[in-house]
């Protein structure tokens, strides 16, 4: 590392020494003449040799080093028309030109008819277009084309992304078959901390969709590149102060079915410069309460030494949920001078999640034999639970999942010399879930006759002569858990002109970067027990809740039947030692708290070469080395603390990459990559910890001895746009993961499987039993494979103006992946394994009109089955089930500056459903029903 940064800085010294005399600097914006709004992507061309330019994602360009004289210099930007300006540059001079350019529509040119959703579209496929490596960009014109409410969703469109959902709203995501932890997710190129307990994934459906100006999805890496996303980066792109004053707001309610509630949406934009343009500003903000909810089935297979199948476990589970999200954001800019500008980016998203589960559960079942060793029965232990809370005024009596994310970022543009810019950035990312006071109650009665009366895809046991004076109380909990996040970030870039064929252009590029992670988890949990026991004799003796089938989304059959009133849960005055006696339950979360810090830091080398004037490659090399530092606790006797153990560890990894683009001609796009990355472990998979839930019969445990992930990723694409703004693509992708991270699962752990893992710890398994245990444990390596193709288009070369206004938007992916070094219950491979998170088939499709004051579209999104979690055999295979939605949405303009929409989503009613082994026994059946949606948004 220390040559690497030795022979940068004297590169650095001898251009900077032998910086060509008599030159200047042009610099300016691309801005569109009608709505004055940046232009991001352009091509901007100087009239001498092979000299062109890019604009930022502010629409701002840049030639260094250009000699003394005068030049033609012309923006080219798809879906408008091209404009030329001359300029004079004088020695050691800023020459600012700012072009402002008009669409196809204003010529009455018939290749390009522009409406509002066509100028989303040109500016991503612009961006698209120029990028050097491979990337998906959508605008935020772009995601108001779909009813996506948050980032997730909208990200779901993207060729090679599938997400996984929570309470119906997409939450993890899924890059070309790689799962959440491998990839990274950054907010105006800072890394977003994460607000769960024990992994690094990033919850998409915190940030509002309509608080992110554009989202880029990286699908190879360049070396200037954080180099922890195998899978992929995306970076989501707020705001950016605009080139003259804008007001926007909108208003909305909606209403969802599930729960027969409402929800309300409401968000404003305000932006503006000052100072003669030296100062811009924007502030935004964005509020969503959405009350609704979810019924839920599930069960666990299991399979008896006679080869008999059934279900162990099942639940029926009612869920009433609140999500509040507030989002603000502010943008500023300072220019000063013509060589020098600062930003300044704050970002603060809180979410409330609120949550009520009514949970019915049979459990400990035993099957009945006949002598034929056929099953002809069944026993087992039913359990009514509720989850709440305390009732004041953030619980609410409820269960309180309070989510905050903070990014507060400096940086700084600076033109050193007409050969030499730098630029540099510090941020500073906190993210914390805070659960206060969530309380649980739970009765339960033993050794009853149960009957199942189910199929396998809709597996249910029922009862008969229930008593509720019959079920008595088994426990009362309350626990708070706390997990922080936080990250201190700062960057330091020089780019420079060097090129060593003449005629082309060169750049070489050099930093460095600083990530300083620190995460915190501290949890408690105690049990309760009333002093008398004749404060709570039963179920049926306290307040209660009944709830019958009707209306229950998984079937009428299903009754998830009666439990204590959440009331009644949130009024027990538990700290009060007159009435309950209080346990701490270390057993529940001695063994889940840690710290951990981890620090990075990084350099690299990229150097930009145009070959020729079609072909340009970047090469480019980066070092990371990583120091960690975790402590955690030392549990004995399962509820002891015996002290705390820290673990450190260090290591270094060089990322070579080097990326080809072939300019075929105007509109044809060749492009090519080698590129390397790696994935950490996380935080918590690497403790030397034992969790053990013994009411759950649930055992999860850490290993220290897991490798980071390494990846050699190879790619071609090839991209065809059309001057009408639109675009058809198609490419391969090939990667080879070393020691790749799975999640090993045993459904049937036993006595003796515990005592040949931890022989150091007293055994928690009784006899007989059968428990889950789960840990991250390191796969030999793994290949995946696959290939995309997506097309959209405005179909203007249909007759009539009717037809002229519908578009397409469509693109399938197919992955594949061949996983080697799993081992099931006995430690023999198993063979023919997938990596868990690569769905084989996705599908995105979406017909639309417009004309100039009415909008409508119709979107489809398919993903296939995949396996989600790997079990001790195939048997225990947990698979993530195909998913179709079905969306609508329409929106009319009624005047300048004001037009009305209205949405639709889920409206195929799709359940989130996982299956165990076979495709046709269900884990969990969980349904969310439609949701709708009517607004006004105001553009001034």
């Amino acid at each position: 590392m220390k040559t690497l940064f030795t022979s940068v800085l004297l590169l650095f010294a001898v251009v900077f020494c032998h910086a060509q005399q008599g030159s200047g600097v042009i610099t300016g914006k691309v801005i569109e003449k009608m709505t004055k709004a940046s232009l991001p992507g352009a091509t901007v061309k100087l009239n001498v040799g092979n000299r062109y330019t890019i604009s930022n994602q502010i629409g701002d360009y840049e030639f260094l080093k250009v000699p003394e004289g005068t030049y033609e210099v012309e923006v080219i930007y798809m879906g408008y028309q091209s404009q030329k300006q001359s300029v004079t540059v004088s020695k050691g001079g800023n020459t600012v030109i700012n072009f402002y350019l008009e669409d196809g529509a204003v010529a009455m040119n018939q290749v390009t008819v522009m409406g509002d959703r066509l100028r989303g579209q040109a500016r991503a496929l612009n961006q698209q277009k120029n990028k050097s490596n491979i990337t998906n960009i959508i605008s935020s014109d772009q995601v108001g084309r779909f009813p996506d409410a948050n980032i997730g969703e909208a990200l779901r469109r993207v060729p090679g992304i599938t997400m996984q959902n929570d309470q119906g709203e997409a939450r993890n995501i899924i890059v070309r078959g790689l799962a959440p932890e491998l990839n990274s997710v950054m907010l105006n190129g800072d890394r977003i901390p994460s607000a769960e307990g024990d992994n690094r994934r990033v919850q998409m459906d915190l940030i509002p969709s309509d608080m992110i100006s554009s989202i880029e999805v990286n699908k190879t890496l360049t070396s200037d590149m954080d180099a922890d996303a195998i899978g992929g980066s995306v970076n989501l792109i707020t705001r950016a102060s605009p080139n003259g004053e804008r007001i926007s707001a909108t208003l909305s309610t909606g209403y969802n079915p599930i729960r027969d509630k409402m929800l309300y949406t409401g968000g404003f934009v305000y932006g503006n410069r000052f100072a003669k343009n030296a100062i811009g500003m924007v502030l935004s903000g964005s509020y969503n309460n959405n009350v609704y909810g979810s019924d839920n089935v599930e069960a666990v297979w299991a399979k008896d030494d006679f080869g008999n199948t059934f279900v162990e476990e099942t639940d029926i589970r009612k869920y009433d949920v609140q999500r509040i999200r507030r989002s603000v954001a502010a943008a500023l800019d300072f220019k000063l001078g013509e060589n020098h500008t600062i930003y300044a980016n704050a970002m603060y998203n809180w979410r409330d999640d609120r949550e009520n589960r009514y949970r019915m559960r049979i459990d400990n079942i035993a099957p009945q034999y006949n002598a034929s060793n056929a099953i002809i029965g069944y026993r087992g232990r039913i359990g009514l639970q509720t989850k709440g809370g305390i009732d004041n005024d953030r619980n609410k009596m409820t269960r309180l999942e309070d989510q905050r994310v903070q990014n507060y970022s400096l940086r700084g543009e600076h033109l050193i010399t007409s050969g030499l810019d730098m630029d540099w950035a510090a941020s500073y990312s906190t993210a914390r879930e805070y659960r206060p006071n969530e309380r649980y109650m739970l009765f339960r009665q033993s050794n009853r006759t149960i009957n199942f009366t189910g199929s396998p895809d809709y597996p249910l046991f029922t009862t008969t002569n229930f008593d509720a004076n019959a079920v008595g109380l088994n426990t009362i909990s309350e626990n708070t858990d706390l997990t922080k996040e936080s990250e201190f970030g700062a960057k330091l870039n020089f780019r420079l002109p060097l090129s060593v064929v003449d005629g082309q252009k060169g750049r070489l590029r050099f930093g460095g970067r600083l990530r300083i992670k620190d995460k915190d988890r501290n949890n408690n949990f105690t049990k309760f027990e009333p002093i008398d026991d004749d404060l709570i004799p039963n179920l049926g003796q306290i307040p209660n809740s009944y709830f019958d089938g009707k209306k229950f989304q998984p079937g009428s059959q299903y009754v998830p039947g009666l439990f204590a009133s959440r009331a009644y849960l949130a009024s027990l005055n538990l700290n009060n030692p007159a009435v309950f006696e209080a346990t701490d339950a270390a057993a529940e979360y001695l063994a889940l708290n840690y710290n951990a810090k981890e620090n990075i830091l990084a350099g690299y080398l990229r150097w930009d070469q145009d070959l020729t004037e079609k072909l340009s490659a970047i090469v480019g090399l980066r070092m990371e080395h990583t120091r960690i530092n975790y402590t955690g606790n030392v549990i004995e006797e399962e509820e002891e603390l015996a002290g705390k153990r820290t673990s450190k560890n260090s290591y270094s990894d060089w990322l070579p990459s080097i990326t080809l683009k072939y300019q075929a001609n105007d509109d044809l796009i060749l492009r090519g990559a080698f590129t390397t990355a790696l994935a950490r472990p996380n935080y918590y998979a690497l403790t030397p910890f034992v969790g053990i839930i013994a009411g759950d019969e649930e055992i999860s445990a850490g290993n220290p001895n897991l490798d980071a992930t390494y990846a050699y990723n190879f790619d071609l694409m090839a991209e065809q746009y059309f001057k009408s703004v639109g675009l058809i693509s198609g490419g391969f992708f090939y990667k080879r993961l070393k020691n790749f991270i799975y999640t090993y699962s045993d459904r049937a752990y036993t006595t003796s499987k515990f005592a040949n893992d931890f022989p150091d710890l007293a055994n928690p398994i009784p006899a007989g039993e059968q428990w889950a245990f789960t840990q991250s444990r390191n796969g030999e390596s793994v290949n995946v494979y696959g290939f995309e193709v997506a097309a959209q288009r405005q179909l203007d070369f249909l007759p009539g103006k009717f037809l002229k206004g519908f578009g397409i938007y469509a693109n399938y992916t197919y992955t594949k992946s061949k996983a080697k070094g799993v081992t099931n219950s006995d430690g023999e491979l198993r063979e023919g394994m997938t990596l868990p998170g690569t769905a084989p088939h996705m599908l995105n499709a979406s017909l639309s009109w417009e004309n100039s004051r009415f909008s409508a579209r119709i979107s489809a999104n398919y993903t296939a089955a995949y396996i989600d979690e790997l079990g001790s055999d195939t048997f225990g295979d947990v698979f993530y089930d195909k998913q179709f939605f079905l969306d609508a949405n329409a929106s009319f303009k009624v005047s300048k500056v004001a037009r009305f929409f209205a949405e639709a989503t889920n409206l195929t009613n799709q359940p989130l459903r996982y299956y165990q082994g076979l495709s046709n026994q269900s884990r969990q059946i969980e349904y969310y029903r439609p949701r709708y949606n009517l607004g006004v948004k105001f553009d001034f």
